[in-house]
Protein backbone atom coordinates (compact mmCIF):
# COMPACT_ATOMS: atom_id res chain seq x y z
CA UNK A 1 0.00 0.00 0.00
CA UNK A 2 0.98 3.54 -0.85
CA UNK A 3 1.58 5.68 2.75
CA UNK A 4 0.24 8.67 2.74
CA UNK A 5 2.54 11.69 3.08
CA UNK A 6 1.79 15.04 4.53
CA UNK A 7 3.79 18.24 5.18
CA UNK A 8 4.23 20.30 7.87
CA UNK A 9 6.10 23.55 8.55
CA UNK A 10 7.43 23.60 12.79
CA UNK A 11 9.28 25.72 14.88
CA UNK A 12 11.89 24.18 16.39
CA UNK A 13 11.81 26.22 19.94
CA UNK A 14 8.45 26.49 20.83
CA UNK A 15 6.64 23.92 18.49
CA UNK A 16 4.01 25.97 16.75
CA UNK A 17 2.85 24.51 13.33
CA UNK A 18 2.33 26.52 10.08
CA UNK A 19 1.06 25.98 6.71
CA UNK A 20 3.83 27.33 5.08
CA UNK A 21 7.44 28.28 5.63
CA UNK A 22 8.33 32.08 6.89
CA UNK A 23 10.98 33.71 8.47
CA UNK A 24 9.85 34.33 11.80
CA UNK A 25 8.11 31.96 14.15
CA UNK A 26 5.12 34.61 15.45
CA UNK A 27 4.75 32.59 19.02
CA UNK A 28 8.34 33.01 20.13
CA UNK A 29 9.73 35.55 17.64
CA UNK A 30 12.73 33.75 16.50
CA UNK A 31 14.05 33.58 13.43
CA UNK A 32 15.10 31.01 10.56
CA UNK A 33 13.61 27.96 13.07
CA UNK A 34 11.00 27.05 11.08
CA UNK A 35 11.76 23.65 9.10
CA UNK A 36 9.35 21.71 6.84
CA UNK A 37 8.83 18.12 7.84
CA UNK A 38 7.10 15.12 6.22
CA UNK A 39 4.63 13.00 8.32
CA UNK A 40 3.78 9.50 6.66
CA UNK A 41 1.11 7.20 8.02
CA UNK A 42 1.32 3.49 7.05
CA UNK A 43 -1.59 0.85 7.67
CA UNK A 44 0.29 -0.68 10.37
CA UNK A 45 1.27 2.23 12.28
CA UNK A 46 -2.33 3.59 11.94
CA UNK A 47 -3.39 0.18 13.80
CA UNK A 48 -1.16 0.31 16.33
CA UNK A 49 -2.36 3.91 16.90
CA UNK A 50 -6.23 3.03 17.43
CA UNK A 51 -5.27 -0.01 20.03
CA UNK A 52 -3.48 3.17 21.77
CA UNK A 53 -6.75 5.15 21.90
CA UNK A 54 -8.49 1.76 22.88
CA UNK A 55 -7.33 1.38 26.16
CA UNK A 56 -8.13 -1.42 28.32
CA UNK A 57 -11.73 -1.32 28.52
CA UNK A 58 -12.90 1.24 26.32
CA UNK A 59 -16.28 1.15 24.02
CA UNK A 60 -16.57 -1.00 20.58
CA UNK A 61 -15.21 2.04 19.25
CA UNK A 62 -12.49 3.27 21.78
CA UNK A 63 -14.10 5.83 22.81
CA UNK A 64 -13.54 6.87 26.46
CA UNK A 65 -17.75 6.69 28.56
CA UNK A 66 -18.48 10.78 29.11
CA UNK A 67 -18.89 10.74 33.11
CA UNK A 68 -20.10 13.67 35.35
CA UNK A 69 -17.78 15.51 37.67
CA UNK A 70 -19.33 14.49 40.76
CA UNK A 71 -18.87 11.07 40.00
CA UNK A 72 -15.30 10.91 38.96
CA UNK A 73 -13.60 9.23 42.19
CA UNK A 74 -11.12 11.44 43.80
CA UNK A 75 -8.93 9.19 46.22
CA UNK A 76 -5.13 10.48 46.36
CA UNK A 77 -3.41 8.11 43.66
CA UNK A 78 -1.12 5.06 44.67
CA UNK A 79 2.15 6.20 44.94
CA UNK A 80 5.80 3.89 45.28
CA UNK A 81 9.09 5.25 46.37
CA UNK A 82 12.06 5.81 43.99
CA UNK A 83 14.26 4.68 47.81
CA UNK A 84 15.54 8.14 47.70
CA UNK A 85 13.88 10.57 49.75
CA UNK A 86 15.18 13.95 47.56
CA UNK A 87 13.87 12.04 44.38
CA UNK A 88 10.27 11.69 45.73
CA UNK A 89 10.22 15.15 47.13
CA UNK A 90 10.59 16.31 43.71
CA UNK A 91 8.02 13.95 42.24
CA UNK A 92 5.58 15.14 45.27
CA UNK A 93 6.06 12.14 47.82
CA UNK A 94 6.65 9.41 45.16
CA UNK A 95 6.28 7.87 41.78
CA UNK A 96 2.65 7.44 40.46
CA UNK A 97 2.02 4.87 38.29
CA UNK A 98 1.12 5.97 34.42
CA UNK A 99 2.50 8.97 34.92
CA UNK A 100 5.59 10.57 32.09
CA UNK A 101 8.47 12.31 33.92
CA UNK A 102 11.18 14.19 31.93
CA UNK A 103 14.72 14.66 33.64
CA UNK A 104 16.89 16.84 31.40
CA UNK A 105 20.54 17.93 32.17
CA UNK A 106 23.79 18.96 30.69
CA UNK A 107 25.94 16.23 29.85
CA UNK A 108 27.89 14.78 32.73
CA UNK A 109 25.23 15.94 35.38
CA UNK A 110 24.54 12.62 36.60
CA UNK A 111 21.02 11.84 34.68
CA UNK A 112 21.83 8.17 33.81
CA UNK A 113 23.35 7.62 36.88
CA UNK A 114 20.82 8.42 38.90
CA UNK A 115 17.91 7.11 37.18
CA UNK A 116 20.23 3.22 37.06
CA UNK A 117 20.56 3.89 40.54
CA UNK A 118 16.96 4.33 40.60
CA UNK A 119 15.64 1.16 38.58
CA UNK A 120 17.97 -1.23 39.72
CA UNK A 121 16.65 -0.26 43.45
CA UNK A 122 12.79 -1.11 42.25
CA UNK A 123 13.92 -3.91 40.17
CA UNK A 124 14.27 -6.35 43.47
CA UNK A 125 10.70 -5.67 44.10
CA UNK A 126 8.71 -5.10 40.14
CA UNK A 127 9.74 -5.35 37.09
CA UNK A 128 11.48 -2.82 35.29
CA UNK A 129 13.17 -2.39 31.75
CA UNK A 130 16.11 0.09 31.15
CA UNK A 131 16.16 0.97 27.24
CA UNK A 132 19.34 2.61 26.34
CA UNK A 133 19.74 3.86 22.74
CA UNK A 134 22.72 6.21 22.98
CA UNK A 135 25.18 3.72 25.00
CA UNK A 136 25.66 0.20 24.39
CA UNK A 137 24.62 -2.60 27.27
CA UNK A 138 28.55 -3.31 27.88
CA UNK A 139 28.85 0.51 28.86
CA UNK A 140 25.79 0.21 30.96
CA UNK A 141 26.56 -2.83 32.94
CA UNK A 142 30.09 -1.07 33.78
CA UNK A 143 28.54 1.47 35.30
CA UNK A 144 26.47 -0.26 37.49
CA UNK A 145 29.68 -2.33 38.02
CA UNK A 146 31.82 0.58 38.81
CA UNK A 147 29.26 2.06 41.33
CA UNK A 148 28.84 -1.41 42.93
CA UNK A 149 25.14 -1.76 42.12
CA UNK A 150 22.83 -5.11 41.96
CA UNK A 151 21.28 -5.39 39.13
CA UNK A 152 20.56 -9.24 38.74
CA UNK A 153 16.76 -8.59 38.11
CA UNK A 154 17.03 -5.29 35.76
CA UNK A 155 15.90 -6.18 32.33
CA UNK A 156 18.08 -3.98 29.89
CA UNK A 157 17.59 -3.27 26.29
CA UNK A 158 19.23 -1.41 23.65
CA UNK A 159 17.04 -0.41 20.85
CA UNK A 160 15.60 2.90 19.40
CA UNK A 161 12.50 2.14 17.56
CA UNK A 162 9.56 2.94 19.60
CA UNK A 163 7.18 0.95 18.34
CA UNK A 164 9.74 -2.02 19.13
CA UNK A 165 10.09 -0.93 22.50
CA UNK A 166 6.30 -0.48 23.27
CA UNK A 167 5.94 -4.32 21.43
CA UNK A 168 8.56 -5.41 23.99
CA UNK A 169 7.14 -3.60 27.25
CA UNK A 170 3.99 -5.11 25.88
CA UNK A 171 4.68 -8.45 26.76
CA UNK A 172 7.20 -7.98 29.44
CA UNK A 173 4.66 -5.81 31.21
CA UNK A 174 7.14 -3.75 33.37
CA UNK A 175 6.10 -1.20 35.92
CA UNK A 176 8.76 1.32 35.44
CA UNK A 177 10.64 1.68 31.86
CA UNK A 178 13.26 4.21 31.40
CA UNK A 179 14.16 5.62 28.12
CA UNK A 180 17.80 6.99 27.91
CA UNK A 181 17.43 9.10 25.71
CA UNK A 182 14.26 10.53 23.41
CA UNK A 183 16.58 12.46 21.34
CA UNK A 184 17.40 9.23 19.61
CA UNK A 185 14.34 7.24 19.75
CA UNK A 186 12.17 7.23 16.21
CA UNK A 187 9.09 6.08 14.66
CA UNK A 188 9.42 4.32 11.41
CA UNK A 189 6.01 6.58 9.62
CA UNK A 190 7.68 9.97 10.32
CA UNK A 191 10.07 11.07 7.67
CA UNK A 192 12.84 12.65 9.35
CA UNK A 193 16.18 11.56 11.55
CA UNK A 194 16.05 11.02 15.44
CA UNK A 195 16.25 14.25 17.11
CA UNK A 196 14.16 16.14 15.13
CA UNK A 197 11.22 18.12 15.92
CA UNK A 198 8.56 15.57 14.44
CA UNK A 199 10.38 12.79 15.97
CA UNK A 200 10.51 14.01 19.52
CA UNK A 201 6.99 15.13 19.23
CA UNK A 202 5.67 11.97 18.07
CA UNK A 203 7.53 9.52 19.94
CA UNK A 204 7.23 11.30 23.17
CA UNK A 205 3.31 11.68 22.62
CA UNK A 206 3.41 8.03 21.89
CA UNK A 207 5.13 6.99 25.19
CA UNK A 208 2.93 8.84 26.92
CA UNK A 209 -0.09 7.46 25.38
CA UNK A 210 1.42 4.11 26.25
CA UNK A 211 1.83 5.06 30.64
CA UNK A 212 -1.73 6.12 30.79
CA UNK A 213 -3.37 2.95 28.71
CA UNK A 214 -0.94 0.48 30.76
CA UNK A 215 -0.64 2.06 34.17
CA UNK A 216 3.54 1.91 33.22
CA UNK A 217 5.74 4.78 34.34
CA UNK A 218 8.22 5.94 31.57
CA UNK A 219 11.10 8.31 32.87
CA UNK A 220 12.53 9.99 29.72
CA UNK A 221 16.15 11.73 29.43
CA UNK A 222 16.49 14.83 27.45
CA UNK A 223 19.66 17.09 26.18
CA UNK A 224 20.13 20.41 27.14
CA UNK A 225 20.97 22.95 24.69
CA UNK A 226 23.57 25.41 25.05
CA UNK A 227 21.02 28.22 26.19
CA UNK A 228 20.25 25.59 29.07
CA UNK A 229 16.72 24.51 27.70
CA UNK A 230 15.64 21.01 27.06
CA UNK A 231 16.35 20.52 23.50
CA UNK A 232 13.22 19.78 21.30
CA UNK A 233 9.93 21.79 21.13
CA UNK A 234 8.01 23.48 23.70
CA UNK A 235 4.89 20.37 23.02
CA UNK A 236 7.65 17.89 24.31
CA UNK A 237 6.87 19.42 28.09
CA UNK A 238 3.36 20.34 27.41
CA UNK A 239 2.53 16.43 27.46
CA UNK A 240 4.45 14.97 29.79
CA UNK A 241 3.35 14.93 33.68
CA UNK A 242 6.52 15.74 35.38
CA UNK A 243 9.35 18.36 33.88
CA UNK A 244 12.58 17.96 36.17
CA UNK A 245 15.91 19.50 35.66
CA UNK A 246 19.38 18.09 36.94
CA UNK A 247 21.29 21.35 37.69
CA UNK A 248 25.24 21.21 38.53
CA UNK A 249 28.69 23.12 38.36
CA UNK A 250 31.26 21.04 36.42
CA UNK A 251 33.81 21.85 39.43
CA UNK A 252 31.26 21.24 42.37
CA UNK A 253 29.97 17.49 43.43
CA UNK A 254 26.77 18.95 43.94
CA UNK A 255 23.92 18.66 42.15
CA UNK A 256 20.09 20.14 42.41
CA UNK A 257 17.43 18.30 41.09
CA UNK A 258 14.25 21.12 40.24
CA UNK A 259 10.69 20.14 39.35
CA UNK A 260 9.72 22.55 36.33
CA UNK A 261 6.23 20.98 36.11
CA UNK A 262 4.37 18.76 38.20
CA UNK A 263 1.27 17.43 37.84
CA UNK A 264 1.03 15.23 40.90
CA UNK A 265 3.19 17.87 43.29
CA UNK A 266 4.24 21.37 44.25
CA UNK A 267 6.54 22.77 41.21
CA UNK A 268 9.58 24.98 41.68
CA UNK A 269 10.71 21.54 44.80
CA UNK A 270 13.96 20.83 44.81
CA UNK A 271 16.34 17.53 45.94
CA UNK A 272 20.08 17.89 46.43
CA UNK A 273 22.15 14.97 45.38
CA UNK A 274 26.05 14.97 46.09
CA UNK A 275 27.95 13.04 42.82
CA UNK A 276 30.40 10.39 44.48
CA UNK A 277 32.49 7.64 43.42
CA UNK A 278 29.73 5.15 44.11
CA UNK A 279 27.31 6.96 42.47
CA UNK A 280 24.52 9.85 43.65
CA UNK A 281 24.11 10.29 46.90
CA UNK A 282 21.27 12.06 48.10
CA UNK A 283 22.40 15.25 50.98
CA UNK A 284 19.09 15.24 53.41
CA UNK A 285 20.25 17.80 55.77
CA UNK A 286 21.33 19.96 52.46
CA UNK A 287 21.28 23.45 54.67
CA UNK A 288 24.33 22.37 56.57
CA UNK A 289 26.38 22.51 53.36
CA UNK A 290 25.56 25.66 52.49
CA UNK A 291 26.49 27.24 55.50
CA UNK A 292 29.69 25.41 56.11
CA UNK A 293 31.14 28.80 57.00
CA UNK A 294 34.71 29.78 58.98
CA UNK A 295 35.22 30.48 62.47
CA UNK A 296 36.16 33.85 61.57
CA UNK A 297 33.98 36.60 61.02
CA UNK A 298 34.05 38.51 57.39
CA UNK A 299 32.27 41.57 56.22
CA UNK A 300 30.17 41.13 52.97
CA UNK A 301 28.38 37.82 54.38
CA UNK A 302 25.03 37.49 55.53
CA UNK A 303 22.81 34.32 55.85
CA UNK A 304 18.81 33.98 54.67
CA UNK A 305 16.13 31.64 54.15
CA UNK A 306 14.82 30.38 51.04
CA UNK A 307 11.62 28.84 51.08
CA UNK A 308 11.82 26.06 48.04
CA UNK A 309 8.70 23.93 47.10
CA UNK A 310 7.64 22.68 50.37
CA UNK A 311 10.65 23.30 52.96
CA UNK A 312 13.39 25.83 53.66
CA UNK A 313 16.59 26.26 52.89
CA UNK A 314 19.79 28.29 54.51
CA UNK A 315 21.96 29.97 52.29
CA UNK A 316 24.31 32.10 52.58
CA UNK A 317 24.77 35.68 50.50
CA UNK A 318 28.22 36.92 49.61
CA UNK A 319 28.98 40.65 48.76
CA UNK A 320 31.68 42.34 48.19
CA UNK A 321 32.08 46.17 47.33
CA UNK A 322 35.40 47.85 46.35
CA UNK A 323 35.89 51.57 44.61
CA UNK A 324 36.15 51.10 40.95
CA UNK A 325 39.52 51.78 39.17
CA UNK A 326 37.14 52.81 36.22
CA UNK A 327 34.73 55.81 35.18
CA UNK A 328 31.90 52.91 34.80
CA UNK A 329 31.66 50.50 37.57
CA UNK A 330 31.15 47.01 37.43
CA UNK A 331 27.37 45.41 38.51
CA UNK A 332 27.95 40.93 39.02
CA UNK A 333 25.75 39.03 40.37
CA UNK A 334 25.80 35.11 40.53
CA UNK A 335 22.60 33.41 41.85
CA UNK A 336 20.88 36.28 41.51
CA UNK A 337 18.90 38.28 39.55
CA UNK A 338 21.23 41.16 37.51
CA UNK A 339 17.91 43.61 37.08
CA UNK A 340 16.97 43.09 40.57
CA UNK A 341 20.85 44.26 41.93
CA UNK A 342 20.68 47.08 40.29
CA UNK A 343 17.07 48.19 42.19
CA UNK A 344 18.33 47.05 45.35
CA UNK A 345 21.42 49.47 44.72
CA UNK A 346 18.60 52.55 43.98
CA UNK A 347 16.64 52.21 47.12
CA UNK A 348 19.97 51.99 49.04
CA UNK A 349 20.96 55.10 47.65
CA UNK A 350 17.37 56.96 48.24
CA UNK A 351 16.30 55.29 51.27
CA UNK A 352 19.07 54.38 52.83
CA UNK A 353 21.63 57.35 52.53
CA UNK A 354 24.35 55.21 50.67
CA UNK A 355 25.62 55.56 47.64
CA UNK A 356 28.02 52.75 45.67
CA UNK A 357 27.85 55.08 42.29
CA UNK A 358 31.70 54.59 42.39
CA UNK A 359 32.16 51.10 43.47
CA UNK A 360 32.40 47.96 41.93
CA UNK A 361 29.82 45.21 43.32
CA UNK A 362 29.78 41.88 43.50
CA UNK A 363 27.14 39.39 44.74
CA UNK A 364 27.04 35.59 44.75
CA UNK A 365 24.78 32.92 46.48
CA UNK A 366 27.13 30.24 47.85
CA UNK A 367 26.73 26.74 46.92
CA UNK A 368 25.47 27.76 43.22
CA UNK A 369 22.34 27.68 44.52
CA UNK A 370 20.10 30.10 42.03
CA UNK A 371 17.41 32.84 44.31
CA UNK A 372 14.67 33.35 42.14
CA UNK A 373 12.39 34.77 45.06
CA UNK A 374 12.34 37.94 46.52
CA UNK A 375 12.72 37.27 50.27
CA UNK A 376 16.96 37.56 49.72
CA UNK A 377 16.18 41.34 49.01
CA UNK A 378 17.04 42.58 52.15
CA UNK A 379 19.98 39.75 53.35
CA UNK A 380 21.64 41.02 50.01
CA UNK A 381 21.34 45.06 50.64
CA UNK A 382 22.92 44.19 54.41
CA UNK A 383 25.50 42.07 52.73
CA UNK A 384 26.72 44.85 50.31
CA UNK A 385 26.40 47.25 53.59
CA UNK A 386 28.18 44.88 55.57
CA UNK A 387 31.13 45.18 52.64
CA UNK A 388 31.13 48.68 52.36
CA UNK A 389 31.50 49.81 56.11
CA UNK A 390 33.89 46.56 56.55
CA UNK A 391 31.91 45.52 59.34
CA UNK A 392 31.30 41.40 59.47
CA UNK A 393 27.83 40.90 60.43
CA UNK A 394 27.31 38.16 63.83
CA UNK A 395 27.53 34.70 63.13
CA UNK A 396 24.29 34.23 64.47
CA UNK A 397 21.92 36.36 62.66
CA UNK A 398 19.55 35.51 60.10
CA UNK A 399 17.73 37.44 57.45
CA UNK A 400 15.07 37.71 55.31
CA UNK A 401 12.58 39.92 53.60
CA UNK A 402 11.68 42.09 50.54
CA UNK A 403 12.62 45.16 49.89
CA UNK A 404 10.05 47.93 48.42
CA UNK A 405 10.60 50.33 45.83
CA UNK A 406 9.89 52.97 48.65
CA UNK A 407 12.18 51.53 50.91
CA UNK A 408 9.54 49.47 53.13
CA UNK A 409 9.79 46.08 53.95
CA UNK A 410 7.52 43.31 52.92
CA UNK A 411 6.46 40.55 54.75
CA UNK A 412 7.15 37.43 52.45
CA UNK A 413 5.18 33.79 52.83
CA UNK A 414 5.78 31.25 55.76
CA UNK A 415 7.57 33.34 57.59
CA UNK A 416 7.37 31.58 60.82
CA UNK A 417 8.51 28.33 59.37
CA UNK A 418 11.69 30.36 57.84
CA UNK A 419 13.22 31.43 61.56
CA UNK A 420 12.40 28.02 63.26
CA UNK A 421 14.40 26.42 60.86
CA UNK A 422 16.91 28.77 61.26
CA UNK A 423 16.89 28.29 65.26
CA UNK A 424 17.40 24.61 64.21
CA UNK A 425 20.49 25.39 63.08
CA UNK A 426 21.66 27.52 66.32
CA UNK A 427 20.79 31.06 65.18
CA UNK A 428 19.87 33.29 67.72
CA UNK A 429 18.99 36.78 66.02
CA UNK A 430 17.02 37.35 62.92
CA UNK A 431 16.21 40.34 60.90
CA UNK A 432 12.57 40.10 59.16
CA UNK A 433 9.73 42.14 58.34
CA UNK A 434 7.18 42.97 61.12
CA UNK A 435 4.54 41.09 59.06
CA UNK A 436 6.53 37.82 59.69
CA UNK A 437 7.50 38.45 63.36
CA UNK A 438 5.97 35.13 65.30
CA UNK A 439 3.25 35.63 67.60
CA UNK A 440 4.31 33.47 70.19
CA UNK A 441 8.25 33.62 71.63
CA UNK A 442 10.57 30.82 70.04
CA UNK A 443 13.14 30.04 72.77
CA UNK A 444 16.53 31.12 72.20
CA UNK A 445 15.66 33.40 69.18
CA UNK A 446 15.45 36.96 69.74
CA UNK A 447 13.35 38.63 66.72
CA UNK A 448 13.69 42.56 65.27
CA UNK A 449 10.95 43.31 63.60
CA UNK A 450 11.74 46.12 60.84
CA UNK A 451 9.50 48.52 58.59
CA UNK A 452 11.23 50.17 56.68
CA UNK A 453 15.26 49.70 55.19
CA UNK A 454 16.43 52.74 57.53
CA UNK A 455 14.97 50.61 60.68
CA UNK A 456 17.02 47.34 59.62
CA UNK A 457 19.72 49.99 59.09
CA UNK A 458 19.72 51.25 62.44
CA UNK A 459 19.44 47.51 63.59
CA UNK A 460 22.62 46.73 62.39
CA UNK A 461 24.41 49.50 64.68
CA UNK A 462 23.02 47.72 67.76
CA UNK A 463 25.32 45.16 66.67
Amino acid sequence: MVKSAKRAFVCNECGLDYPRWQGRCSACHSWNVITEIRVTSSPLTAVQNERMRGGYAGSARGTSPVQKLSEISIEMMPRFSSGFQEFDRVLGGGVVPGSAILIGGNPGAGKSTLLLQVICRLAQEMNTLYVTGEESLQQVAMRAHRIGLLSEDLNMLSETSIEQICFLAEHYQPKLIVIDSIQVMYMADIQSSPGSVAQVRETASYLTRFAKKYGVVIVMVGHVTKDGLLAGPKVLEHCIDCSLLLEGDADSRFRTLRSHKNRFGTVNEIGIFAMTAQGMREVNNPSAIFLSRGDELTAGSSVMVLWEGTRPLLVEIQALVDHSITGNPRRVAVGLEQNRLAILLAVLHRHGGLQMSEQDVFVNVVGGVKVTETSADLALLLAMVSSLRAYPLPHDLVIFGEVGLAGEIRPVPSGQERIVEAAKHGFKRAIVPVGNTPKKTIDGMKIYGVKRLVDALATLDEF
